[in-house]
């Protein structure tokens, strides 16, 4: 991570919330969402700390934003912030019912005193009103300050989703610490939070700024540690709206559109989409550079504005790109996009959000089985590079776009620089080794073309009924004495040892040998299953590679750009 400002630390809550530190989550994150099921996991850890049975519990990373010692954005982590400063205040209020039932009272004020001043932050005394040391984001901050870190009494009804689980995390840890914890001892009380203030710990990084907290994102998502780069993005414009416009209705209304984008997108990732979306229009931009490259572009209310319209008007097409079955597409376009799903590809994104827009129907169709064959030649069968793939796509998007491109037979032939030529494709089918535990559908969908190429008969690729056959068994027994693991292992799984069988014929040759498999094979209804009859008496290594030799050829047949 070149050029990045950060320091990290490991920091006990204890640590974090003193030495004068105010936290903010920023103006525009996400609410506070959190529910019983995180409520209980977080209480479970900090039971086992409480009574020794663990010394210490790790609370993962928090991601900060600061230009100085003192004020903090919390770029990741409100969730679990926010939550243990709801847990302190559910101790405080335990102290108050105390010394209002006259239960060792001038001591619970102390106690009380001292924990908001290490934990919550200054009250007050008079006009009640809070200094806190944690500050929520818009929706959530109001009720927080207001209702919650005074102690008073909450509302019952306006609150939005997020505050009402707000209300109920308080509620639900005030319980917990009376029935749990103590429900007359204010000193056990007080010794509650004074164990586990030293026993949950944080892996803390402190970033200068957004570009950096984007770049430690992408580092801790490539390492499995799912973070919210949307959020961050949100964050960042949204700011540079607000800095211009103090119109409450105008923010709404962009941030509106925002959430709408986020559902149309569903289980797709923001950023992704944003990065689809600007490689269709814009030079190629690769994932790590994202949010720099929107710093750098976006600086006012009026590109910010420009720019969510712009995703607003492309999320129903890219959520559509995972999901033939999407009412966007047409019959015969949707086979095409079901393929892309079954390969894995998405290369093709950006290039086919800009062709769309520009391309008659027909014509689209017939790019959707360009992009289709281009991508099992290239990327399923050759496994080239994509990184040079994706250049390609970008450029021809831009061409597009800028109005240089503007018929099927030109931006095809920009791609066939994309499309590996037939004795390239046959030698790497030739030798293709696909493992049915992992690509099956994969398999399915060649086996299946090359059926239909030999019987001109369509099936159902993914009915239940059928399935693939290995010729050679997975784990073969006495009946293939001549085989053996260390040699010929990675041969069960090359694509001249796959056919297709009905699930019950396959289930009657289970790990049979060969010339027992071939009296099933004889009476299959695929023609591919009855060619191996047909032509083999035998089974090993070398008529696995002859036939897949065979089958090279008419899959050279099959998958080619007109």
């Amino acid at each position: 991570m070149a050029n990045i400002h950060f320091n990290t630390s490991n920091e006990t809550f204890r640590k974090l919330m003193g030495n004068g530190i105010l936290y903010k989550v920023p103006m525009f994150q996400r609410d506070y969402s959190w529910t019983e099921t995180e409520w209980e996991d977080l209480w479970q850890d900090i039971i086992e700390i409480h009574t020794l049975r663990e010394p210490a519990h790790y609370l993962g990373y928090l991601v900060l934003k600061s230009d100085d010692t003192i004020n903090f954005d919390i770029i990741d982590g409100q969730q679990r912030i926010t939550t243990l400063s709801l847990l302190v205040l559910a101790v405080l209020k335990n102290l108050q019912r105390l010394q209002l039932e006259k239960i060792d009272t001038e001591n619970n004020k102390i106690r009380s005193e001292q924990l908001r001043s290490s934990y919550i932050g200054y009250l007050d005394p008079v006009t009640l009103i809070s200094s806190s040391k944690l500050k929520l984001n818009k929706h959530n901050d109001s009720l927080y300050q207001n209702d919650i870190v005074p102690l008073g009494n909450l509302p019952k009804r306006g609150l939005n989703s997020s505050g009402k689980l707000l209300k109920n995390a308080f509620e639900w840890f005030t319980e917990k610490v009376a029935k749990d914890i103590s429900n007359k001892d204010g000193a056990e009380i007080a010794r509650f939070i004074s164990s586990i203030a030293d026993g949950l710990f944080f892996t803390v990084i402190t970033v200068t700024n957004e570009l950096n907290a984007f770049k430690v994102f992408e580092t801790l998502n490539a390492r499995g540690v799912r973070l919210s780069t949307t959020d961050l993005l949100k964050n960042y414009l949204f700011s540079v709206v607000s800095n211009e416009v103090n119109n409450e209705i105008e923010i709404n209304k962009i941030e509106e559109k925002w959430e709408i984008i986020v559902r149309k997108l569903s289980g797709e990732g923001f950023p992704d989409f944003v990065r689809a979306y600007w490689n269709s229009r814009n030079k190629l931009i690769r994932k790590t550079n994202l949010f720099k490259v929107i710093r750098s572009t976006i600086k006012n209310k009026q590109d910010v504005f420009d720019l969510i319209k712009k995703l607003y008007e492309n999320a129903d097409f890219y959520a559509a790109l995972s999901n033939s079955e999407d009412e966007l597409w047409t019959h015969e376009q949707k086979p095409y996009i079901h393929q892309l799903k079954i390969f894995s590809i998405r290369q093709p994104y950006p290039f086919l959000m800009i062709a769309n827009k520009v391309l008659i129907e027909n014509d689209f169709i017939k790019l959707l089985r360009a992009c289709s064959i281009i991508s099992f030649r290239y990327n399923v069968i050759c496994n080239l590079h994509t990184g040079r793939q994706e250049d390609i796509y970008n450029e021809i998007a831009v061409k597009i776009a800028k109005g240089e491109l503007i018929t099927l037979f030109d931006i095809i032939q920009k791609l066939k620089t994309i499309y590996p030529d037939d004795d390239i494709f046959r030698a790497a089918f030739v030798e293709k080794e696909l493992n049915s535990k992992n690509r099956k559908k994969v398999i399915r969908y060649i086996l299946f073309a090359l059926e239909k190429q030999l019987s001109g008969k369509d099936y159902d690729a993914e009915s239940e009924k059928y399935t693939i056959e290995h010729i050679l068994p997975e784990s073969p027994e006495e009946h293939w004495i001549d085989f053996d693991e260390n040699r010929d292992g990675s041969f069960i799984y090359r694509l001249g040892n796959y056919t297709l069988l009905t699930k019950k014929d396959n289930e009657e040759c289970e790990n049979k040998g060969f010339l027992e498999k071939l009296k099933i094979y004889k009476e299959s209804e695929f023609d591919i299953t009855r060619e191996i009859n047909n032509h083999y008496s035998s089974w090993d290594i070398k008529k696995i590679v002859y036939r897949q030799k065979v089958l090279a050829k008419h899959a050279t047949a099959i998958w080619q750009l007109a």
